[in-house]
């Protein structure tokens, strides 16, 4: 897989230029800021790394887990998810135009993997939170037709969406769902890294889920290749949208001190490599004498090999996770 297989450089970068802009229009009044401890392991000891369109990004110097801080209030930021122009791009602009792309890449293989790790969930409960288009959702009941597949989903616009696709939904916020509800199995995509807190979440999915019950999760980890390379030239790093950037080490602190038990934890990206040549190649990305190197004379499979081990050793910023209920 590429990544313009899934995202056009043109229309990331058109997107990006409106989160800056929606960062200068919507947080002016810093007033409301403040600082929190890490948001993984609660450690105080952070070291400032840089700043990107007004917001300041600390390391924690015991779990290296990256962050936003000082961070803007809840409120502050559910308006720019409520109604701003950069959302609304990546839902007209950026993701419409690609979804049946990404349904093939990345929502197919996604249902595709949790049914060969699930086998006994196939007639469970499974709430999908952030659903979105539920495609996921969509996917994951052609292989599992007895499963009962609810979406999560706070937009109004793109809750309605999965009720027009025959999908039950939770028109919510999951910290706002009652504790009467139970569920066998929780998915989160690339969710954590805009939450606000991140263990209020947590612990809500450990209250929500059945005994035993399992959480799936994906989200983009700060020590992956990509990210450590390119720091806050990355354009992973996109505050106010992206707040935390956990890594194998960090989200196993986070998860464990929540009540949930680790199954898995791995970075299976496909991208890291072909993202730091992409930016080389087409924007002038500086990465480094040896990868430039690597981009002009090494081969493909040179190339493949690279990425082959990245994945391996758990160092791709694509990171996934399984854990479950204790």
């Amino acid at each position: 897989m590429k990544e313009e297989d899934i995202r056009k450089r043109d229309v990331l970068n058109r997107y990006l230029e409106l989160v800056r802009r929606d960062a200068e229009d919507y947080f002016r009044d810093r007033s409301r800021f403040r600082k929190i401890a890490c948001p993984a392991c609660t450690g105080t000891r952070h070291e400032s790394q840089f700043a990107k369109n007004g917001f300041e990004y600390v390391r924690c110097a015991d779990c290296d887990t990256l962050f936003v801080n000082p961070r803007p209030a809840y409120e502050d930021l559910m308006k720019i998810y409520a109604d701003s122009p950069s959302t609304r791009f990546w839902v007209e602009d950026f993701f419409k135009p690609m979804a049946e792309a990404r349904r093939e890449k990345i929502f197919k293989p996604r249902a595709e993997y949790i049914v060969s790790q699930f086998p006994d969930l196939a007639s469970g409960l499974i709430g999908d939170i952030g659903a979105g288009f539920g495609i996921f959702l969509e996917e994951l009941k052609k292989i599992w037709p007895t499963s009962r597949a609810l979406a999560i989903e706070p937009s109004v616009d793109m809750a309605e969406i999965c009720r027009g696709k025959g999908l039950p939904v939770i028109e919510s916020m999951l910290e706002d769902i009652g504790p009467e509800q139970r569920f066998d199995l929780l998915t989160a995509f690339e969710l954590v890294e805009h939450l606000h807190d991140p263990e209020v979440f947590m612990r809500k999915n450990a209250g929500l889920l059945n005994p035993g019950g399992r959480f799936f999760m994906t989200t983009l980890s700060g020590l992956g290749f990509d990210i450590q390379l390119l720091w806050g030239a990355s354009k992973s790093v996109t505050p106010p949208h992206h707040l935390n950037f956990f890594n194998p080490h960090s989200i196993r602190i986070l998860l464990e001190r929540s009540g949930f038990e680790i199954i898995e934890i791995a970075t299976p990206g496909q991208l890291d490599w072909d993202i730091i040549e992409g930016g080389y190649r087409q924007e002038g990305t500086d990465p480094g004498r040896f990868f430039r190197t690597l981009s002009k004379y090494g081969t493909t499979e040179a190339k493949a090999d690279l990425q082959a081990w990245i994945r391996k050793h758990n160092l791709s910023s694509h990171m996934r996770v399984i854990a479950k209920k204790r």
